[in-house]
């Protein structure tokens, strides 16, 4: 029996070769498992959002267009990218999270057995603590209103203890170890700033939004400086 990444890979080459519906019992005969097999093979595709339609004993079809490209990952880059879901699930947002969540789904559907085995003794553990749950849903808004180019305000305290009330055009964010900072552009200021996230209260994304300027832009600011700076 072929590799289940192999298989699952043929199994979407068969039904997009093919014009009319596909018994489950055809597909096994060609790729030369078993129904049971196919059955599940078909199941675990559509779960992870393979455009597949039809019932057992009367046949599948893949929706007209599809096209799965060729990925194939080694064990370490398959490390590499849960480890890399799991950490956007405990250290972004509920959006993202969901995301990765089902970017995960799509890359074990693809696993054979012996690989999943190997990932579930892998070593890193990143969890998810309800006391960050304050801070994904703010993480959220910020990313959010990046996204959409809407001012946020904020009053923020730098590292004097100085309390100043803001208004920017949020551009980025920027993951520091252990925290995350806001690149804006600070209309108080009228130049670039770094926010922390922790050290912003009474969070608001405000209706007014701001215009794509190149010179007021993530892009703008990386390439002006070496290195960003924490948020002050």
């Amino acid at each position: 029996m072929s590799r289940r990444a192999d298989r699952l890979f043929r199994l979407v080459a068969e039904l997009r070769g093919r014009r009319l519906a596909v018994t489950g019992a055809t597909l096994a005969e060609a790729l030369e498992v078993s129904p049971r097999t196919i059955y599940r093979d078909i199941a675990d595709l559509i779960a992870s959002g393979i455009p597949i339609t039809g019932e057992a004993g009367i046949g599948y079809r893949l929706d007209a267009g599809f096209e799965l490209p060729p990925i194939m990952f080694n064990r370490t880059e398959t490390l590499a990218l849960l480890t890399g879901t799991a950490m956007v699930r405990a250290f972004t947002d509920p959006g993202m999270a969901k995301a990765a969540k089902s970017a995960e789904a799509k890359i074990r559907a693809i696993l054979d057995d012996t690989a999943l085995k190997a990932l579930e003794a892998q070593p890193y553990r990143i969890p998810l603590l309800e006391k960050d749950d304050p801070h994904r849903a703010r993480h959220q808004l910020i990313r959010e209103a990046t996204e959409a180019r809407r001012k946020l305000t904020f009053t923020y305290t730098d590292e004097r203890g100085k309390t100043s009330t803001r208004t920017v055009w949020p551009l980025g964010l920027i993951g520091w170890t252990g925290w995350w900072t806001l690149l804006a552009w600070c209309e108080m200021r009228e130049h670039y700033r770094n926010f922390r996230f922790g050290r912003m209260q009474a969070l608001a994304t405000r209706e007014e939004t701001f215009p794509a300027i190149e010179e007021r832009s993530l892009h703008h600011y990386l390439a002006s400086i070496a290195t960003p700076t924490p948020g002050r």
